[in-house]
């Protein structure tokens, strides 16, 4: 199985920009700690940051469910819904 990511280039720049964009977040709320804001806004930052990231994961769980998935199962792959329970089981 080939363990790359499959995706179009325009998919993978949608990926980096949310990352971009969390990587923004992240940087904002070290400048907020620098400035000794309230810990409440640091809460809601936090929060906001974290649902990034999971809107980031969902997108790319799609994306693997879509191309890296149903390609293997249509290769005759049934190996690769252990990897999918294993992988749900972190979740």
């Amino acid at each position: 199985m080939d363990k790359r990511m499959h995706c179009s280039y325009e998919e993978k720049k949608k990926i980096i920009n949310r990352i971009n964009r969390i990587d923004g977040q992240i940087h904002g709320i070290k400048k907020m700690i620098d400035e000794d804001r309230y810990c409440n806004e640091l809460l809601i930052e936090l929060q906001a940051v974290n649902q990034s990231i999971k809107s980031l994961a969902n997108v790319i769980l799609e994306n693997h469910m879509y191309n890296c998935v149903a390609s293997e199962l249509l290769k005759g792959n049934i190996d690769i819904i252990d990897e999918v329970i294993n992988l749900f089981k972190r979740f």
